[in-house]
């Protein structure tokens, strides 16, 4: 079973009735002047723009909030800040040779990227850009970075999200309706289109 193939088996059907077109990602292709990895159009093509587990937020190039619109945004103000900072910045970003490529980005404030290491792009690897910290770099492909995210988040701690002293003040009902509002523990798969 692929990694694609686990994801749909967690996420379920597509919420999503869209007939995807090879023209969607045509002008995409043509800015970055490279193809973006199969699993990564694949997924959008069969779940368009929306949020992973209510936290990881992926764009389409036909989704409310086009990718391509947001590609730009984001190379330029990550660009800028690297043009001021570059030991803040080990990687370039696009249109830079070798810059990273936005893909989308996760309510913790990290930033998500493609970097084209490799002249396939279904060999890229992902960077994740954590504000404050040194980027984590991630074998690819896509798929299997988001399944791996989604891993993570279904097997976080049921306290998770709390701090120590505020679980010796909580009663037991308390963590109970936190849990189901899904503000602490583990985190079940979902896509929410957008």
């Amino acid at each position: 079973m692929t990694a694609l193939d686990e994801l749909v088996r967690l996420l379920g059907p597509s919420p999503a009735s869209r007939k995807p077109s090879a023209d969607d990602w045509t002008e995409i292709e043509a800015y970055i002047a490279s193809a973006l990895p199969t699993d990564f159009k694949t997924f959008l093509d069969t779940y368009g723009t929306g949020v992973i587990c209510d936290e990881l937020v992926v764009f389409h190039p036909r989704g409310a909030g086009p990718l391509l619109e947001r590609m730009r945004q984001i190379h330029e103000r990550f660009g800028g800040s690297r043009r001021r900072n570059p030991d803040f910045h080990p990687f370039p970003f696009h249109p830079e040779p070798g810059g990273l490529i936005s893909w989308g980005y996760d309510y913790s404030g990290d930033e998500h990227f493609f970097w084209p290491c490799a002249r396939d792009p279904d060999h890229w690897k992902i960077v994740t850009h954590s504000h404050g910290t040194e980027p984590e770099v991630f074998d690819g492909p896509f798929t299997a970075f988001v399944l791996d995210f989604v891993g993570q988040l279904r097997n976080l701690d049921p306290h998770h999200g709390l701090e120590p002293d505020e679980l010796e003040f909580l009663e037991p009902e308390d963590l109970a309706e936190l849990a189901e509002r899904g503000e602490t523990g583990p985190v079940e798969p979902s896509f929410k289109p957008i």
